[in-house]
């Protein structure tokens, strides 16, 4: 009764849409629940449930289904060529878990292909990656209101779908399509359902990478992947896992070697190996702490990694090309192979215990609220790769008190790494291992950064994320001196990424003091005069630029008296550039400017401020910077500079 109760309204919504108006907030609620609810149904685990919702909504779409479906598609196609208005976000959500409902009906499979209806979900797609078009399903589905949830200000969680609700709806439906496009029908029906898929097929598969490695939601990254695996790739693409794979035949940092029967050999890295896939490695390597070792001095620990390189001999049953795919996939994140090779890895697979790849290579759907599996390298930098560590990481000063370290006697604040993670992480440090000189073969590396901004830095190589400080209420209710010492770390990072070449950390890292340097204008003064210590002028003017605003109150209250002068010199500058723009902005509408800007210039003490000299500097900087002034605009700046100056 209930699913049939749900399929009607479901049909009603469709029939009936253009009656439900936007003020009929219940009517709307109502289409859109018992819709998803139809859909949840019909993609339900539970084989009864599943069955019996497609039978009814097949029995009550006998009348006019196919009439009702081509409503969807013409309203997808429309929707998907741009050259219409953006409707209602919840008529769009409707319609497109309609046609998805459809799409999982076999009497409407071969109709959909026919009109070309993967083409039309793929186009659909492009057109939410395009747009930047996203709806999370809290604003067109609120649940009942929860009293707890809404005083955790700080809760990161989030609905399996996110904020692309559209685009993982999309990704459903192209799942079902493209297994079907070349099995139902007649012989005509498959063959044009193959031609249909080969000719999107290598667009396809970019978008899909691309979705894969741009650290989406969980459900819409599983379901990318999920339709990846139709097209022979298998796997969880990965910009960290990308970097890793630069060293996939990087035989000179291998510390181990598989040697099959014929005497053939492959060089991997075992601390590779002994995240990806540790049943590879031999006993020892995957239980380095039964390896007892009485050095413990820095040379000492390196040694460790000597006693691993060690020759692994195969099995003969291990089939070459298989063993080849596996490394790829354990280097790359992923892998592609035909449908025959596809069955050797399941085996392979199967008894390492790499079970999401096993999951892809036998095509399982994805359970609804599984966590994508997201390569992590971090549990390296922990016992498990302690063994494999051929190099350390000294860092420049710290406030800890009291440093140990578990695996050597070096009291300066370190860290055990691994080549292979920084060569493929830095080209910097790259080429600083292949350079032959001295420093290529020390045992240490020095990093002129505090201990803390080297955790985040040596955290990004490993995860390919970088640590971001915290948010919401606890940072609202962090003293000033708290959050230097958080962004502190983020600004010694923006440095260094300068010299060794990092333009995603140095991105990174500005995202970060941008979003916090609004927070507390004392927290701006810090970081200008550590960006100006750090010779980091950009950065100094993004702080500056905080400050310019309210010049006036810092030199009220004394607090820029900490400043060099000519960082106080900076602020002022901004402060008349400021002006500038909006004195430009006026002349755009007249020669005389208004009276109303003389009066705030003066009543602003901007001229009071700043010395004569300083204010022909700002002007004329400002003028040189800006490339598409008219002589009007600039006759009516040059005025307003002459009679403010007197």
């Amino acid at each position: 009764m209930l699913i049939a109760c749900a399929c009607l309204t479901f049909v009603e919504a469709i029939q009936k849409w253009h009656k439900v108006y936007e003020n009929d907030i219940a009517g709307t609620f109502i289409s859109e629940s018992a819709t998803r609810a139809v859909l949840m149904m019909i993609y339900s685990p539970c084989k009864y449930i599943a069955s019996k919702a497609r039978f009814i909504l097949s029995e009550i779409l006998k009348p006019k289904g196919l009439e009702y479906l081509n409503i969807l598609l013409r309203f997808l196609n429309y929707l998907s060529s741009g050259n219409f208005a953006i409707p209602d976000n919840h008529q769009i959500i409707i319609y497109l878990m309609g046609f998805i409902c459809y799409s999982r009906l076999e009497e409407y499979e071969v109709w959909i292909i026919k009109q070309k209806g993967l083409k039309t979900l793929f186009a659909f797609m492009k057109w939410c990656l395009s747009n930047h078009f996203q709806v999370e399903r809290l604003s067109f589905a609120p649940r009942l209101p929860n009293v707890f949830c809404e005083k955790i200000c700080c809760s990161s969680s989030r609905d399996w779908e996110g904020k692309d609700v559209l685009l993982f709806y999309s990704l459903l439906g192209l799942a079902d399509l493209i297994k079907h496009s070349g099995c139902v029908g007649n012989d005509l029906d498959r063959i044009s359902g193959k031609n249909m898929l080969a000719h999107i097929e290598a667009e396809l598969v970019s978008k899909l990478q691309d979705i894969c490695n741009n650290n989406g939601t969980p459900g819409v990254q599983w379901y990318a992947t999920y339709v990846l695996s139709y097209f022979g790739f298998y796997g969880f693409p990965s910009n960290l896992m990308k970097r890793i794979g630069k060293a996939i035949n990087d035989k000179d940092s291998a510390d181990l070697q598989f040697i099959r029967t014929n005497g053939e050999c492959f060089s991997v890295h075992g601390v590779v190996l002994a995240i990806q896939c540790p049943s590879l490695l031999p006993p020892e390597g995957r239980l380095p702490s039964e390896i007892t070792s009485d050095h413990s001095s820095v040379t000492g620990s390196m040694e460790i990694s000597k006693e691993f390189q060690k020759d692994i001999r195969l099995s003969a049953h291990v089939d070459h090309q298989a063993l080849v795919k596996l490394l790829e996939y354990i280097y790359l994140g992923y892998l592609q192979a035909e449908e025959e090779l596809a069955k050797k890895l399941r085996t392979l697979a199967k008894r390492c215990n790499l079970q999401p790849l096993l999951q892809m290579l036998c095509r399982k759907r994805p359970k609804w609220g599984t966590a994508f599996p997201s390569p992590d390298l971090t549990a390296a930098l922990g016992p498990s790769g302690h063994c494999f560590s051929d190099v350390i990481l000294e860092a420049k000063e710290t406030k800890l008190l009291g440093w140990t370290c578990g695996v050597c006697s070096l009291s300066v604040p370190h860290m055990h790494v691994h080549k292979v993670v920084l060569s493929a992480s830095c080209d910097y440090l790259r080429a600083l291992f292949e350079s032959g000189m001295q420093e290529s073969n020390s045992q240490a590396i020095k990093v002129s950064i505090s201990w803390e901004a080297m955790v985040k830095l040596v955290d990004y190589f490993y995860s390919s994320n970088l640590p971001k400080p915290p948010s919401g209420c606890i940072w609202n209710n962090t003293n000033t001196e708290e959050k230097v010492d958080e962004v502190q770390p983020y600004v010694e990072l923006f440095w260094l990424s300068e010299f060794w070449i990092m333009e995603d950390v140095q991105e990174a890292c500005s995202e970060v003091i941008m979003s916090c340097l609004g927070s507390a204008r004392e927290l701006a003064i810090k970081i200008l005069q550590i960006s100006a210590n750090l010779s980091l002028w950009n950065l100094a003017e993004v702080a500056a630029t905080y400050m310019a605003p309210v010049y006036r109150q810092l030199c009220d209250s004394g607090e820029l008296e900490t400043l060099d002068e000519l960082l106080v010199d900076m602020i002022a500058c901004l402060r008349c550039t400021n002006f500038y723009l909006r004195v430009s902005k006026e002349g755009t509408k007249s020669l005389n400017l208004h009276s109303s800007i003389y009066t705030d210039a003066w009543r602003l003490d901007i001229w009071a401020e700043t010395s004569s000299m300083l204010r022909l500097a700002s002007l004329v900087l400002y003028l040189f910077l800006q490339s598409s002034y008219n002589f009007e605009q600039i006759t009516a700046i040059i005025r307003a500079y002459h009679l403010l100056s007197g």
